[in-house]
């Protein structure tokens, strides 16, 4: 029972720190000092929340969203592990692409936005490809990372008990790099989520980014802070949902740092 303690205390350290947040952003809201346009009220943003949460077309609009943002990150986790797993492997491939994943990972990849729109239309595609752009690079990295660090002795104990070079890949390198895997997913996720937000402001007539605009424009900013409320719930949920993953497919390492209080 006293172990539980420690996440207790701490649960209620941050859910505190929210409560005060919270009151403090009602107390200035409700103290005449900004507009109600710049700083709406609490109450406010909550009854906009709430509208959004019942009503189907909100639900309609973040559908459009989470699915181009998955829809990216699923093709850049698929592409992303086995060009990050060739280059751990393959010191050829190493050399080829390292340079150029390195090379081009500084830049702003949303600067290519507009020729993506040229080239694929100011649909889904447009959008999908560049959050797939954007995801590949933190996947690739780790992944590659990981690769490179899969202990030797591993590798030459199951070669030497006759595994072939498949199977060693599926049961030993796999296995070794799916921390960095699940690391690099969790840096790729929220990246996603980013994308296809600002895409949507940019070019689109629906999703979270295009109410987010709306809202704005119509000066309805309780509405565009329920909106922003919505998108940090929706990327909380989905971290949990990779971490839940994680813990539940690589059981066998649980990194005590990740735990820590």
């Amino acid at each position: 029972m006293s172990a539980c303690w420690p996440g207790l205390a701490s649960a209620s350290r941050r859910v505190a720190l929210l409560a005060v947040g919270v009151l403090v952003w009602e107390l200035v809201a409700r103290s005449g000092t900004f507009s109600p346009i710049i700083v709406p009220s609490i109450t406010r943003i909550g009854y906009q929340f709430w509208l959004l949460a019942i009503q189907p077309e909100s639900l309609v609009e973040a559908g459009h969203t989470l699915g181009r943002g998955l829809a990216g990150f699923a093709l850049a986790a698929v592409v992303g592990v086995a060009l990050g797993v060739l280059m751990g492997r393959s010191s050829l491939a190493a050399a080829c692409l390292g340079p150029l994943f390195s090379g081009t990972y500084p830049i702003p990849k949303i600067a290519l936005f507009p020729i993506f729109i040229y080239l694929f239309g100011i649909g889904s595609l447009s959008k999908v490809l560049l959050i797939f752009l954007e995801c590949l690079y933190p996947i690739v990295l780790t992944t590659h990372a990981g690769s490179r660090a899969v202990n030797r002795v591993l590798l030459w104990s199951a070669a030497n008990m006759g595994a072939s070079r498949a199977r060693i890949l599926w049961k030993v390198v796999v296995p070794a790099v799916a921390p960095f895997i699940f690391a690099g997913f969790r840096i790729a996720l929220p990246i996603a989520m980013i994308v296809v937000i600002i895409t949507e402001m940019i070019s689109s007539a629906d999703g979270l980014g295009y109410l987010v605009m709306y809202s704005l424009a119509s000066f309805k900013t309780d509405r565009m802070l329920a909106v922003v409320l919505a998108i940090a719930l929706l990327g909380v949920a989905l971290d949990r949902v990779i971490v839940r993953l994680r813990d539940r497919l690589v059981f066998w390492e649980r990194l005590d740092s990740y735990y820590a209080e």
